[in-house]
């Protein structure tokens, strides 16, 4: 299988329960509800999207014709002499339309733990040490447990409610980054200080002005 990967690069995690976790970020190209091309952002569940996804141009991008070639181009991403566990973070896009056991396998051999970032549309394939949903739309919600789920709030085809009974560890609401961003922060604030099951993730990435 050849990999298609927008960027890949070394960072802190910005968002939900690792967040400040030292971490190799490789971004898949593709997803699989929209193409990522502004002329189709009106078709999609999520036009709030604010991630380039098209292409392999970022940072680290390219085609890598093989699991092992792209897990060797990881583990080079990771510093030499850094402590602790080395950490990948699978992204998109869509990472599930690419990752499969044969890379995850590979990476574990060179000593790393995988976590995900999926849209929850694909059921998970096994060996993934850290789960993160983001879900865009219920019903086709496949994955529906996991180490965390982090909803983008407000919505009003998605209210939290739904997805309170679903088997994560942890559930974390994220405002909606686009204009009026403000009163978006201010309503996940008042979330959960009315439903404590849910905690405030914030982009803590870009307040460090961070990839």
């Amino acid at each position: 299988m050849t990999y298609t990967v927008k960027e890949l690069f070394y960072t802190l995690q910005g968002e939900g329960h690792q967040s400040g976790r030292a971490s190799v970020f490789c971004r898949f190209s593709g997803c699989n509800l929209w193409s990522g091309l502004e002329k189709d952002r009106h078709k999609t569940v999520c036009p709030f999207c604010d991630t380039d996804f098209v292409g392999t141009d970022g940072e680290g991008g390219g085609k890598f014709a093989s699991a092992q070639q792209l897990a060797e181009q990881i583990r080079k991403t990771w510093p030499d002499n850094t402590e602790g566990v080395p950490y990948v973070v699978f992204t998109g896009g869509e990472p599930l339309l690419q990752l499969d056991s044969e890379l995850i396998d590979a990476l574990h051999k060179t000593g790393f733990e995988i976590a995900v970032e999926t849209n929850g549309t694909i059921k998970v394939p096994s060996g993934i040490d850290w789960l993160c949903v983001s879900p865009k739309q219920l019903d086709k919600l496949e994955q529906r447990s996991g180490d965390e789920l982090k909803l983008l709030f407000p919505r009003d085809d998605l209210p939290p409610e739904q997805f309170s009974d679903l088997d994560f560890s942890y559930f974390y609401l994220q405002a909606v980054d686009e204009a009026g961003q403000a009163d978006n922060q201010q309503a996940v604030v008042d979330y959960c200080l009315q439903h404590p099951q849910w905690r405030v993730s914030l982009q803590a990435h870009k307040i460090l002005g961070l990839k």
